[in-house]
């Protein structure tokens, strides 16, 4: 009965050692698998960095858009939320820095009027225009957080103080102006309005200004006019590295302003011999134009440069002897500066075409002169180029036909040709 138990004993232990020896074979298998050392293969996408409610988060994704990659962080997006890039914009860089303005209360105090909005705009001017309230150049607004957290909530308040409205006939022109001044003196001061000596005011410069007085400017003697003119607006350019120098995107469109200016006229012999302005005033304040332009290569470094023209030259048919052989050539001619004579060192009517284009100084734009040229005027030179093969012929071809240096520094030229060859 002993003998039977103990075999019995050494029977279990021996199962469990079986299966632990088994189970160590399976997790080992199971780990060659998926950690294959250096033969894994990295994970792909673009880096997105999320800046939301005074957090970071930093994903990679593979979405197309930034609205899809915020889903894929598991971020969700009210309708009433502003988002930079927008959610709409496609993914093209490598990496992003979005930004996520989360909406908030806002209470809106213009005069009598209080106005309650959820908004996740910074600016009075965005919050306001928001809100569907008119604001007028001459108001004046100020942004605070709320005072009393029991009545209005935690939030913000924005306070309007209005600009009183009257009718201004200047020098025979009436519109209806806008001014903070107490009185008719301070409306003028505040408008830069200065009398001369045959100039007249009504009523009085100490009158208090309302809402139903008309105030009078007018010139004795000399013929005056008053016309309207518009004023144009400015464009600030916001520049995208990612996007080509020729791209223009229009995001905020510019307004036209709008002054009346006011002129002294001398007449003779009933023509119009002279015209001085005397005064004018801003109706309409122009609003600037937001515009994103491509700025791809405009600010690009020699070494980025040497890049660019490597991945340029083979995507246009050129081998990789043949790309190393021109690319010596330019490292010799001007180290892949594009300042000066550029790249190659163009001189006279080449130069002079290369800088009647857009953005002469532009990577991009001359290594398209250059492939034009190798075309065009020079396109024996690039088909023997492209019929070359050892890479000290390409060199020399270039050297000799193209660039047709005086001193060359030939060795120096296949030294650097060389080079970038092992490099790339």
């Amino acid at each position: 009965m002993k003998k039977l138990i103990h075999k019995s004993v050494m029977s279990f232990r021996a199962f469990v050692i079986a299966t632990l020896f088994l189970v160590g074979l399976v997790i080992i298998s199971i780990s060659s698998v998926t950690h294959a050392g250096n033969n894994s293969e990295p994970q792909k996408g673009r880096l997105i960095t999320i800046h939301d409610r005074g957090s970071e988060k930093v994903i990679l994704s593979q979405a197309t858009t930034i609205g899809d990659a915020l889903k894929d962080a598991g971020i969700t997006i009210d309708v009433k939320d502003a988002v930079e890039p927008a959610i709409t914009e496609k993914l093209i860089a490598s990496d992003y820095q979005v930004n996520i303005y989360r909406s908030r209360p806002v209470i809106i105090i213009d005069g009598n009027i209080r106005t309650k909005t959820i908004t996740p705009y910074q600016t009075t001017i965005q919050i306001v225009e928001n809100a569907g309230i008119k604001l007028y150049d001459e108001d004046r607004t100020s942004l605070d957080r709320t005072d009393d957290i029991v009545a209005e909530g935690t939030g913000l308040k924005l306070t309007i103080n209005r600009a009183t409205p009257f009718n201004f006939t200047l020098y025979g022109k009436t519109a209806v102006a806008r001014t903070h001044g107490v009185t008719v003196g301070d409306m003028l001061v505040e408008k830069g309005i200065k009398l001369g000596a045959n100039d007249r005011v009504l009523p009085s410069k100490d009158t208090k200004l309302t809402g139903d007085l008309l105030v009078q400017v007018w010139r004795e003697g000399k013929q005056t006019v008053t016309v309207d003119e518009p004023v144009d607006f400015d464009i600030d350019k916001i520049e995208n590295a990612d996007q080509p120098v020729s791209y223009r995107e229009t995001k905020t469109a510019g307004v036209k302003g709008l002054r009346s200016v006011s002129y002294e006229i001398t007449i003779h012999d009933g023509i119009e011999v002279a015209r001085v302005e005397i005064a004018s005033i801003t109706t309409v304040k122009s609003k600037a134009q937001v515009e994103i332009v491509g700025a791809k290569g405009q600010y690009t470094t020699p070494t980025e440069n040497e890049n660019i023209t490597w991945d340029y030259l083979i995507s246009n048919g050129f081998s990789r002897f043949q790309a190393a052989g021109i690319m010596g050539n330019i490292m010799q001619e001007h180290h892949f500066l594009t300042s000066g004579d550029g790249l190659v060192q163009w001189t006279g009517s080449r130069k002079a075409e290369l800088y009647n284009m857009p953005y002469p100084n532009n990577i991009y734009t001359q290594l398209d002169f250059l492939l034009h040229e190798l075309t065009t005027n020079y396109s024996k030179v690039g088909n023997a180029i492209k019929a070359s093969g050892p890479l000290v012929d390409s060199t020399l071809i270039f050297q000799n036909q193209y660039e047709r240096c005086g001193y060359c520094m030939q060795d120096l030229r296949i030294t650097y040709a060389r080079n970038i060859l092992a490099s790339h």
